[in-house]
C-alpha cells in the first residue's frame, strides 16, 4: 500500500496544476477553436459550419500586421538582451552585498500597472512634453519633430515594459557561475575577453534562452504599447484581435487570428529551440 502511495505521489503533486491548466487553458482553447469555425453574427447568432476559409481570410487580410508584430517583437527582444545583459552581468559580479538592492531598484517601476507605465511614456514622448518640448524650445530639435505614432515609440515601449523578463533569467544564470571557474581561467592566462567568451557567456546561455522566450512571445502579441504609443501605421496583430473581438464582435475571425498568431509563435519557438536548443544550451553549460 505504501509503495502504491509512493508511486502515485508525483501524480498527486501534478494534479492541481494539471487541472488548473485543463480548466483555464485547454477548455478555453477548445472553445475558441470551435468558435473560429462558426459563421454568423451577434444579432442572428453563430452556427457551427466548420468554415476553415476564415483562416485564409485572416492571413490575407492581416498579413501586414502579423509581419509587423513579429518584427517589433524581435527588435524589442534583441534590444532587451543588449540592455539587460550588461546590467545583469554588473549586478551579478560587481554589485557585492548590494545585489538585492540593485535588483529591487530595477524592478521598482514595475510594481506600477503596465498600462499606467505605458501612458507615462506617452506623456514623456509627447510633442510638447517634458523631453521633446524642452529640446524644441532650446532649438535642439525642429518644431515638427515627433516620436509618438512611430515604430520607434512602440518598440521602445515594448523594450521598457518587458525588460525584467530578460534581466531576471540572465541574472539568475550569471549568479550561478562558479567563481572558481573564473579563477581557473585567470590562472591559465586567459584575458578578460577569453574568460567572458569561453566561460561566462556559455554558462549564461540558459538565461538568455529563457529570457528570449519570456520576452518575444508577450511582446509580439502585445496591443497596449501600439495602442497608446503608436498610430495607424504601427498597428500590431494584438490590436486587430482586440478590435475584432470587442468592437466588431466578429468572434470567428478574432478566434482564427488568435490561433494563427499562436501557431506562428509556436513554430518560431520550435525553430529557435532547434537552432539554439535546450540540449545545446545545456551542453554549453556543462563545459
Amino acid at each position: 500500500m505504501r509503495r502504491r502511495a509512493g508511486a502515485l505521489a508525483p501524480y498527486f503533486l501534478v494534479l492541481p496544476g494539471g487541472l488548473w491548466l485543463a480548466i483555464f487553458f485547454v477548455v478555453p482553447m477548445a472553445v475558441m477553436l470551435s468558435v473560429s469555425l462558426q459563421t454568423g453574427n451577434v444579432v442572428d447568432g453563430f452556427t457551427q459550419t466548420f468554415d476553415v476559409g476564415v483562416y485564409a481570410d485572416a492571413i490575407t487580410t492581416y498579413d501586414t500586421q502579423f509581419i509587423r508584430s513579429l518584427i517589433f517583437g524581435l527588435i524589442a527582444t534583441v534590444a532587451t538582451i543588449l540592455l539587460a545583459y550588461p546590467m545583469a552581468y554588473w549586478i551579478a559580479f560587481h554589485a557585492g552585498r548590494n545585489k538585492s538592492n540593485y535588483l529591487f531598484l530595477v524592478l521598482l517601476p514595475f510594481f506600477v500597472s503596465f498600462v499606467i507605465r505605458t501612458v507615462s511614456w506617452k506623456f514623456l514622448l509627447a510633442d510638447d512634453g517634458i523631453v521633446l518640448g524642452n529640446l524644441k524650445d532650446a532649438g535642439l530639435l525642429p518644431a515638427d519633430f515627433h516620436v509618438l505614432a512611430t515604430s520607434f515609440a512602440v518598440v521602445a515601449g515594448l523594450t521598457y515594459n518587458f525588460f525584467p523578463f530578460m534581466l531576471l533569467p540572465i541574472y539568475v544564470a550569471l549568479e550561478r557561475v562558479d567563481p572558481r571557474l573564473l579563477e581557473a581561467a585567470d590562472d591559465l592566462y586567459a584575458n578578460r575577453r577569453g574568460v567572458f567568451g569561453r566561460v561566462v557567456l556559455p554558462l549564461s546561455m540558459p538565461g538568455v534562452f529563457a529570457g528570449f522566450l519570456l520576452t518575444f512571445v508577450p511582446a509580439t502579441s502585445d496591443f497596449v504599447n501600439a495602442y497608446v504609443l503608436g498610430g495607424t501605421n504601427t498597428t500590431m496583430i494584438g490590436n486587430i484581435i482586440q478590435t475584432t473581438y470587442l468592437t466588431n464582435a466578429d468572434y470567428p475571425l478574432a478566434s482564427a487570428v488568435s490561433f494563427i498568431l499562436m501557431a506562428v509563435l509556436l513554430v518560431g519557438i520550435f525553430v529557435y529551440a532547434r537552432l539554439l536548443g535546450t540540449r545545446d544550451v545545456l551542453e554549453l553549460s556543462a563545459r
